[in-house]
């Protein structure tokens, strides 16, 4: 299965190491899955899981976050955008997760905001998953 995972998903992980977000991530870890990611989705996830709300709740220095996006990095297949759908999501930081989700052939694509790409999900075949349910997809 080939997902794309969702910066709030990823932020989730790193806040709750217990939950769904952090159990799916071990299982693309263990190439269980495959992480589609593109260079302006990697950057995002740095900058997100580099603010200091994040880091201090999870009592990570920056140079951990930086290991952690690096692993996220090297276990990912890599997509480079070839075309550009925008405008399609009402969150124009949501455009960046649909674009690696089209031009990388995913399977789906694991998110909180099933509200925002219920449209864009039916127009290009590409469902949005709520965390546990992307991991409830892996394990089968």
């Amino acid at each position: 299965m080939r997902l794309v995972v969702d910066t709030d998903v990823i932020v989730a992980a790193i806040r709750s190491p217990t939950g769904a977000s952090a159990a799916l991530l071990r299982y693309l870890d263990q190439g269980l899955a495959t992480i589609l990611l593109s260079v302006p989705l990697a950057l995002e996830y740095e900058a997100k899981c580099q603010l200091p709300e994040h880091r201090l709740i999870c009592q990570l220095s920056t140079e951990e976050v930086d290991a952690f996006i690096n692993t996220l990095i090297a276990i990912s297949e890599p997509v480079h955008i070839r075309f550009v759908w925008r405008p399609q999501v009402r969150d124009p930081n949501d455009e960046m997760v649909l674009e690696t989700a089209v031009n990388g052939g995913a399977d789906a694509i694991v998110t909180f905001n099933q509200r925002h790409f219920a449209e864009p999900s039916r127009r290009f075949g590409i469902p949005a998953l709520l965390p546990r349910e992307a991991l409830k997809a892996v394990r089968t």
